[in-house]
């Protein structure tokens, strides 16, 4: 006879819950992106057409605020980082994981240290050697601080330090560069672990706001998130129906994203975290 248990029913139910409350908000943004403005709030007595104040809200997101380019700005600045993110921490991490040199540990004792430093302590100094520099208000300045990742060199180490060492030395034996044989041998190798990175990545800076709030002030170099408040400022804050529209043609492309990236982002975390 089956034993009956508890416990696999009280995991479902927490995981459900907390589900649910991560889900709520999204579910309430693209609800209220369907429905006029006094209808979110319950202050209509006559419910207008589902797909007029669909038609409506999204033709304002589009129209009214220079959305476009606001999701140009951020695919720009977003794809530019992750780009030179990739270059410079796989080299940095295939060093540290494969080389034998003195300061090696001490180097990468400091990338695990500059993990606990948060955005904002450096934000002042960066911004000064920009202002000097005249890189204020350009997708320079927004892409400067973040053209290198701690979090990636270390998340690449882990990976790197467990691909063999045979390969590599066979791969030099027929006269491989350093270079090739990150590009050919180590780079396809480690696939779901740049997946895993990506989807970090482009969320983080797809999603930010408090650095452009500081170096952009031009709407047409605005990303997505700061873009949201130019158009809730010029909106006056009441036409909520656009304004979580708009939110909505923002968050799409991050599901999207993840939904095609899903198996190789657990994947990457997997191999990354066991190895």
């Amino acid at each position: 006879m089956a034993r009956f248990s508890v416990r696999p029913i009280l995991a479902h139910a927490v995981l459900t819950s907390v589900a649910f409350v991560m889900i709520y908000p999204f579910v309430w943004m693209w609800r209220a992106s369907t429905q006029a403005p006094g209808e979110i709030f319950g202050r209509l007595n006559e419910t207008p057409p589902l797909f007029a104040s669909i038609a409506d809200n999204y033709a304002r997101a589009l129209l009214d605020s220079p959305l476009p380019r606001f999701m140009l700005n951020g695919a720009i600045m977003t794809g530019g980082i992750l780009l030179v993110q990739i270059v410079t921490t796989v080299t940095c991490a295939y060093a540290l994981a494969k080389f034998e040199f003195r300061g090696r540990r001490l180097i990468f004792a400091i990338v695990l240290l500059s993990l606990s430093v948060p955005a904002q302590a450096t934000a002042l100094p960066i911004f000064i050697v920009l202002a000097r520099f005249d890189m204020l208000d350009t997708y320079a300045g927004v892409m400067l601080p973040y053209l290198t990742s701690g979090f990636a060199i270390f998340l690449f180490h882990q990976f790197i330090r467990s691909f063999p060492d045979e390969i590599i030395l066979a791969a030099r034996l027929d006269g491989m560069s350093e270079v090739e044989i990150v590009i050919r041998i180590i780079l396809p190798a480690m696939m779901p672990a740049l997946a895993a990175f990506a989807i970090f990545s482009i969320t983080f800076h797809w999603n930010d706001l408090y650095w452009p709030m500081i170096v952009i002030r031009s709407v047409d170099l605005a990303p997505p998130t700061l873009g949201l408040l130019f158009f809730r400022g010029q909106e006056g804050g009441d036409s909520f129906g656009p304004l979580m529209a708009c939110a909505t043609l923002v968050t799409a492309p991050l599901i999207l994203i993840f939904l095609a990236a899903q198996r190789r982002f657990v994947q990457g975390v997997t191999m990354t975290g066991v190895k």
